[in-house]
């Protein structure tokens, strides 16, 4: 088998332009009068309900479009004072409707003159419309406007960028409304409210609710008594975004104990330590010397014997799975293990974990791969992601490291029930479970999360009926099925490409997925079982077949392109015969706040060969994406998101293996591209400085091993290039973690 190899050298950067031309309708559109009096109506009954609702400064005004739209079709020139940026008002976003027919639904919050002056805008280009246009303009007559073929008399009232902006505007919004939170459930619930310009203190202390007593998750969500949602929805029902009950519930598998067996297990040296969050940990097991323990369950707080079951049964596979499991055996030996114990078998509040697992990260910044293998009974939202995940992203986001989730279970006898919190953390490895035969478990639940991203990520083995999983419980050996089990092994193959063998998050989780997906899945990801199933063995991850070439890169994204195109494809014949898989990952910035727009930066990879095109250099991507090329197709926001997950934090590009294989053109001298175009959603640069990790596969189509050619290339183009030698790196590692004594 062939070794993974580490491609290191500069990257280019082009800044670039991310952004379009000239705004204009669809080709064949248009926009009429009655539309726009239809707008103006909508916005006056606003008006008037808000100068009523003084509770707030100004107001909360949902913009129903007509489909889900790119950044660049949401509105430019209405619900704006002057020149101002109505993206910067932007205070949530959901999808609504049904599919196909999907549309975007965003809440702006703006002040009262900002409507009044929308109110203004639209009546001048409405009379504009009617008395230019005979009520009807279309994209011929806005082309005409945007050429200088057309004069546009006007500028007066109202310029021409803002008529035409205003125009275009209307035609992608279907209407105005002011939306209300569902509050039918009953019980405690998280409620978060929309940020405005009146502090939640102040506003709860209007309405009657304590806010020094309340509990506190970020500044505008809290955890509230019904007494006290119902004082919310009487007097405010507007400025509730999203509302969960909850955690409350996390289901722990129930195990079967026998009898212990006798197992040996050596003293702990320098041996990686990946940290757990889980109920508390039994010191009475033959392998409490691999473990540190620290409660956070607070003081006074009584437990029972069962308290200690599931999250030593979890953190006995992370420390000595293969021992007990000789099946599963991963290759990765045996890991140290943190444990922080942190609720009770049975019911407790999410709120407390929350700040549980903050601190805990916080306090033990060596620790780069965390287990986490509690989750809710309740299905997640369609719109929004839970208070649960937002924090666990936020954490990685803030501090280098990465969760690896349970996908929570479910009832066998029910069907394709929505994972529940915290498995909807984009940022985490989220991880389902199968049988051995590789079939989706018979407890499993199902993604997608906010109607996009694929979750679970992957799956695992993680024991079913007839297939139970050997533990260790403070009673003995124990059996058991869940994803709280199959979580722990991608755990342990996680801190072994980080901490073992230097791989950064982000090339460790792509590696996983990629191995999971290999080849023909492109894109066809299951609601199920993710990407796939990741190998058993940690050699089929890091090692490849003799007729495959896998290599990795690292980089930042300074700049709206970051590229090279020197990546030396050998030659053969005048042939390149190789089949191409690439597989990016990062980690965005999250905004829970802004509903199913959730991440902040879109990166999008091209990869495949280099090509002369007018006098330039692009790349031929394997999947023809030709987004962001100049004479590039032009792609509305859900054709984009379809066939590039476009603002998805994981790409996985694959070409089909053939039964006759052809090989490749050369263009020019051989070289093959890679390209990363970074977007954004908001005038922050939050993608600005962001580590990816990619890797990418080349399948020689002759069976041929081409490894040392690629090698040989690669260095004469001043490449730096490392083979990931598993033995020698673990000698590395140990060296690295030796005590010296003077």
């Amino acid at each position: 088998m062939n070794s993974i190899l580490q491609l290191k050298g500069s990257f280019e950067k082009h800044s670039g332009n991310s952004g379009g031309g000239q705004r204009n309708l669809p080709v064949g559109r248009y926009v009429e009068t009655k539309h726009i009096l239809g707008l103006i109506d909508e916005l006056r009954t606003l008006q008037l309900y808000w100068s009523e609702h003084t509770l707030i400064k100004g107001a909360l005004v949902s913009v129903y479009y007509t489909s889900v739209v790119a950044k660049s079709n949401r509105i430019k020139a209405l619900l704006c004072k002057g020149s101002s940026d109505p993206n910067d008002s932007i205070r949530g976003a959901k999808f609504a409707g049904e599919a196909p027919h999907i549309q975007h639904v965003f809440t702006y919050y703006v002040g009262l003159d900002a409507i009044a002056e929308t109110i203004a805008r639209l009546a001048i280009i409405s009379e504009i419309i009617e008395r230019d246009y005979n009520g009807k303009i279309c994209y011929a007559h806005i082309a005409a406007l945007n050429k200088g073929q057309k004069q546009y008399k006007h500028h007066t009232r109202l310029a021409k960028t803002n008529f035409i902006n205003a125009v275009v505007d209307a035609y992608y919004v279907q209407k105005f409304s002011i939306d209300f939170a569902d509050l039918s459930e009953d019980g405690e619930a998280i409620i978060t409210l929309y940020k405005t310009d009146v502090k939640t203190e102040d506003i709860f202390r209007t309405i009657g609710i304590d806010y020094l007593n309340a509990k506190q998750i970020d500044e505008n969500t809290v955890l509230l008594r019904p007494d006290e949602i119902a004082l919310l929805k009487e007097n405010a029902p507007y400025l509730i975004a999203m509302k969960v009950r909850d955690m409350r519930e996390i289901p722990v598998e129930d195990s079967v104990a026998s009898d212990p067996r006798i197992v040996q297990i050596p003293t702990p040296k320098n041996e990686p330590i990946i940290g757990v969050i889980d109920t508390p940990f039994s010191e009475n097991v033959y392998f409490k010397e691999w473990v540190i323990y620290e409660s956070m369950l607070g003081e006074g707080i009584e437990l029972e014997a069962h308290d200690y079951t599931h999250g030593t049964e979890v953190t006995s596979i992370i420390v000595d799975g293969p021992t007990i499991n000789p099946a599963l055996d991963d290759g990765c030996g045996r890991f140290r293990v943190k444990h922080f114990g942190v609720a009770k078998k049975g019911r407790f509040s999410s709120y407390s974990i929350l700040r549980s697992i903050r601190k805990a990260v916080s306090q033990n910044r060596d620790i780069k791969v965390w287990n986490l293998s509690l989750g809710s009974v309740l299905p997640i939202k369609p719109n929004f992601i839970s208070p649960e995940a937002a924090e666990l992203d936020k954490i990685q986001s803030e501090f280098d490291v990465i969760f690896v989730i349970a996908g929570t279970n479910g009832d066998s006898a029910q069907k394709r029930i929505p994972i529940g919190a915290p498995a909807d953390s984009l940022n985490s490895l989220v991880v389902n479970s199968v049988t051995l035969e590789g079939t989706p478990a018979s407890y499993h639940r199902v993604g997608p999360v906010l109607s996009f991203f694929h979750k679970p990520d992957i799956s695992y083995y993680g024991g079913d009926i007839g297939q139970p999983i050997h533990v260790c419980t403070p009673a003995g050996e124990g059996f058991v099925k869940g994803t709280s089990f199959s979580a722990p092994w991608i755990a342990r193959k996680m801190a072994y490409l980080i901490c073992t063998l230097g791989f950064s998050r982000e090339v460790a989780k792509a590696l996983i997925i990629d191995a999971a997906a290999g080849w023909n899945r492109k894109d066809d990801v299951s609601c199920s079982i993710g990407y796939g199933v990741v190998p058993r063995r940690i050699e089929d991850i890091v090692k490849t077949p003799d007729d495959e070439i896998r290599f990795v890169m690292t980089g930042t994204t300074d700049a709206y392109e970051t590229y090279t195109y020197k990546i030396p494809v050998p030659i053969y014949s005048d042939k390149q015969p190789f089949y191409a898989r690439a597989t990016l990952c990062y980690f965005p910035k999250c905004m829970r706040d802004q509903g199913v727009d959730y991440t902040s930066t879109e990166m999008d990879i091209h990869f495949g060969r280099v090509k002369e095109k007018d006098g330039k250099a692009t790349i031929a991507s394997i999947n023809s994406n030709s987004q962001g090329d100049e004479g590039g197709s032009h792609l509305y926001e859900p054709e984009a998101r379809q066939l590039y997950r476009k603002w998805d934090n994981v790409k996985l590009i694959s070409e089909e293996l053939k039964d006759r294989a052809v090989p490749r053109k050369v263009y020019g001298a051989g070289m093959w591209g890679l390209s990363i175009k970074t977007k954004e959603r908001l005038k922050e640069k939050n993608g600005r400085g962001l580590l990816f990790g990619v890797v990418i596969t080349l399948k020689e189509m002759n069976g041929e091993n081409r490894i040392d050619d690629f090698i040989k290339l690669c260095m004469m183009r001043g490449w730096i290039v490392n083979r990931v030698d598993i033995e020698n790196q673990i000698d590395v590692y140990n060296r690295a973690e030796e005590e010296i004594e003077f």
